[in-house]
C-alpha cells in the first residue's frame, strides 16, 4: 500500500453554475423524470432526450465540455460546481443495490446530460449489475477492497484499464459528502507528468511489456488473478500520448518495465491535484489521460455516509455496438478468456 496522497486543492479550478443557472437545469431534469418515469435508464429515447435536454446546461460549461472532449487538459480533469440534486433518500450500503433512478432523478439525469456532451453513456454488466449510473458508497465488510466499495486509500488507476473497451470518459458527482472531510478524490494527469520522464523511461512505457489485473468484479467466478494480455501503458503521438495502468494491479513484464512503471508513479505521485467533493460538485476524467484515486477515510453505515454516483461515457459506440447487450450496457467479460496468472507476468 502507498503512501498517504499528497495533492494541490484543485476546487479554485472548477465552473460554477449559477443559483439561476442550477434551476435551469434542474427543472429540465425533472420534466424528463416526470416523461419517462416508468423508465429504465438503458431505454434509447430517454438516453437521446438527455443529450436534447443538455441545451439547459449554460453556454460556458457547455464550451468548457467541448474543449474538454476535443482537445482536453493536461491535468485530464474538469470540475464542474452547484449542480442540482433534488431530494436524496439514505446512502446505500449496499451500492449493489442502489436505488431506482428515479429516487434521484435530478442528479442522474443532470449528470448524464453532461456527459452527452462528451460521448456516448454505456456501463459494464459485469459490474453493478450494469446500471448505466452507479452508486460509489462504502460498503460493510468491504472497507480493505482496493474498489470504490471500500474505504482504505484507493490506489491510482486509470478505470478499467484491463478492458478491451475501456471508458473514454468517467464522471462523479456528490451528492452526500464526507463529513470528516478527509475523502479526496485525487488525479494524476500524463500531461503534467511527461516532461518528468527521460527518454528511456517514455519509450519502455510504449512497450507492450505491462499486463493489469482484472477488477474482482470482473471476474465473479474465480478467485484466481486474471491479468489482460500485455500492452503498453503509453499510446498515441509523443506529445499527447494515451495512458493505461493501474499501480495496484499492473506489473511490468520485464526488469526495465518494472523499473518505467516506477518512474512514472513516482512522477505521478509528485504532482497530484485533489478535491474532497462537496454535495452538487462533479468532477470529469479523461480516462485515457489521467489516473485516479481516493484518500481513505471512515464510514459510519447510519445513512449519511459519503455518496457519490459515477457514469462512464465512449467517444463513439460504433466500435462496440456488436458487444452491447441490454441497451447500452457492455456484455460480460468472462474470466477464461483471459490468460490466468500473476506467476506468468514476473
Amino acid at each position: 500500500m502507498r503512501k498517504e496522497f499528497a495533492y494541490v486543492d484543485a476546487r479554485t479550478t472548477g465552473i460554477v453554475l449559477s443559483e439561476t443557472e442550477s434551476g435551469i437545469l434542474e427543472a429540465a431534469a425533472l420534466r424528463l423524470a416526470a416523461q419517462y418515469t416508468d423508465s429504465s435508464l438503458h431505454n434509447t429515447d430517454l438516453l437521446h432526450a438527455v443529450e436534447l435536454a443538455a441545451a439547459a446546461l449554460p453556454s460556458e460549461v457547455r464550451r468548457a465540455l467541448i474543449s474538454f472532449r476535443d482537445e482536453g487538459n493536461t491535468s485530464g480533469t474538469l470540475l464542474l460546481r452547484g449542480l442540482p440534486l433534488g431530494s436524496l433518500p439514505a446512502t446505500p450500503d449496499r451500492p449493489e443495490d442502489e436505488p431506482e433512478w428515479t429516487s434521484v432523478s435530478v442528479a442522474t439525469l443532470a449528470q448524464l446530460m453532461v456527459m452527452s456532451v462528451l460521448g456516448r453513456a454505456i456501463s459494464y454488466s459485469d459490474e453493478k449489475n450494469g446500471n448505466l449510473v452507479q452508486d460509489v458508497s462504502p460498503k460493510r465488510g468491504a472497507e480493505q477492497r482496493q474498489e470504490n466499495s471500500g474505504s482504505i486509500l484507493l490506489e491510482l488507476h486509470t478505470e478499467d484499464g484491463f478492458h478491451p473497451a475501456a471508458p473514454h470518459f468517467l464522471s462523479l458527482i456528490c451528492l452526500r459528502g464526507d463529513r470528516d472531510g478527509i475523502a479526496a478524490t485525487v488525479t494524476g494527469g500524463i500531461g503534467d507528468v511527461l516532461p518528468e520522464l527521460d527518454a528511456r523511461t517514455v519509450a519502455t512505457l510504449r512497450r507492450p511489456e505491462f499486463r493489469t489485473k482484472f477488477s474482482t468484479s470482473f471476474v465473479h467466478d474465480t478467485d484466481e488473478e486474471v491479468l489482460a494480455p500485455a500492452a503498453p501503458v503509453l499510446s498515441g503521438t509523443e506529445t499527447n500520448p494515451d495512458l493505461r495502468v493501474d499501480f495496484h494491479g499492473t506489473v511490468g513484464t520485464t526488469p526495465a518495465a518494472r523499473a518505467a512503471l516506477a518512474a512514472l508513479e513516482d512522477a505521478v505521485l509528485g504532482s497530484l491535484r485533489g478535491i474532497v467533493l462537496e454535495p452538487g460538485e462533479l468532477i470529469i476524467l479523461d480516462n485515457r489521460r489521467t489516473v485516479h484515486g481516493r484518500t481513505g477515510f471512515n464510514p459510519r453505515y447510519d445513512g449519511a455516509d459519503r455518496w457519490l454516483r459515477r457514469s462512464f461515457a465512449l467517444a463513439d459506440l460504433r466500435p462496440v455496438l456488436d458487444d452491447l447487450g441490454e441497451g447500452r450496457s457492455h456484455n460480460a467479460i468472462t474470466a477464461g478468456q483471459m490468460a490466468p496468472g500473476l506467476a506468468a507476468a514476473a
